[in-house]
């Protein structure tokens, strides 16, 4: 079973292989931010291994990253150590609440208007509001105006105070007249995202069948699928608007992505930890314990062994 679950992980591999920044901002999303540490480059460059990203690409990455504002160096010597920076971790976990959310709540059919007056804000703020409030789902109504039914309110807060437009756009919410489904039609181009769960679909079931057979036992094959199974979901569900189960179709394959991606990171998590545990080091060695947020994820995966039963 081991076997041919590796099989199918290089075909997915071979298929569509990771990028390395990409994948290095999964890596620190899944497994090293929960551990509330930095990490050796060393330990960073042995994680990417795996999927054939060599040191070179490693250390391109995070570069680049570093740049881009996400990480920062913490030198030790002639060694260095990798963590978030405060923005970039704020970013992360703004992403990652929608990665491993428990779920949709139920809808009570108010939206979020966000209004940007055309005196308010210069050409370029107002792009940039639209480009972050589209990577947060939110849909254009007008110029002016973009829209959500319900939306993550502290990843807004986040993305307007970043950029600097909290004191000069004008957030409402309240009840709306009308047919809520013509107007989700209007805003949101939804084929693509559908398509992106269909596709996610397709490339994980096989290694479901694997899993449930007791085939992902081995700790460094668990976080190989494990990264790679967020890293795909996560691809799926940052283009998704996610919008209330009320205002979609009742065949969303969002709905079936999320149980499967839940199902098999839940089955595969505690093998995937003890090869984490043998690879995150930092200059005080091996990284602190899980934080208890990380026991929440898809509305709960267990609890740590020293916390006793549930």
């Amino acid at each position: 079973m081991a076997k041919r679950l590796a099989r199918h992980l290089d075909r997915l591999q071979a298929e569509r292989p990771p990028r390395a920044k990409s994948l290095i901002v999964t890596i620190f999303g899944d497994a090293v931010l929960p551990h509330a540490g930095s990490i050796w480059l060393g330990s960073l460059i042995a994680l990417a291994a795996p999927f054939d990203i060599n040191e070179r690409l490693v250390r391109t990455a995070v570069l680049r990253l570093s740049r881009e504002g996400w990480l920062e160096a913490r030198p030790l010597g002639r060694r260095s150590a990798y963590g978030a920076t405060e923005a970039g971790r704020q970013r992360i976990e703004d992403a990652y609440r929608r990665i491993y959310a428990a779920g949709p709540a139920p809808w009570d059919g108010r939206w979020c208007l966000v209004l940007a007056p055309p005196g308010a804000i210069a050409k370029a703020e107002r792009e940039a509001l639209r480009r972050e409030l589209g990577w947060l789902g939110f849909g254009r109504l007008g110029a002016d105006v973009l829209l959500h039914p319900s939306p993550d309110r502290a990843s807004l807060d986040h993305a307007l105070r970043r950029l600097a437009l909290a004191e000069r756009v004008s957030v409402i919410v309240g009840d709306a007249a009308g047919a809520p489904r013509a107007l989700v039609a209007a805003c949101w181009q939804l084929a693509a995202v559908e398509a992106g769960y269909r596709d996610f679909l397709d490339r994980f079931r096989p290694a479901w069948s694997v899993v449930e057979a007791g085939g992902a036992t081995d700790p460094a094959l668990a976080f190989r699928l494990r990264t790679l199974l967020i890293h795909e979901y996560r691809r799926a569900v940052l283009r998704d608007p996610q919008l209330p189960a009320e205002l979609l179709a009742p065949d969303w394959p969002g709905h079936g992505a999320r149980a499967l991606c839940r199902n098999l990171y839940r089955a595969i998590e505690a093998a995937a930890e003890r090869h984490l545990d043998a690879l995150l080091r930092n200059a005080e060695g091996p990284l602190p314990a899980l934080g208890p947020a990380y026991y929440q994820r898809f509305g709960g995966i267990g609890v740590p062994a020293t916390a006793g039963p549930a």
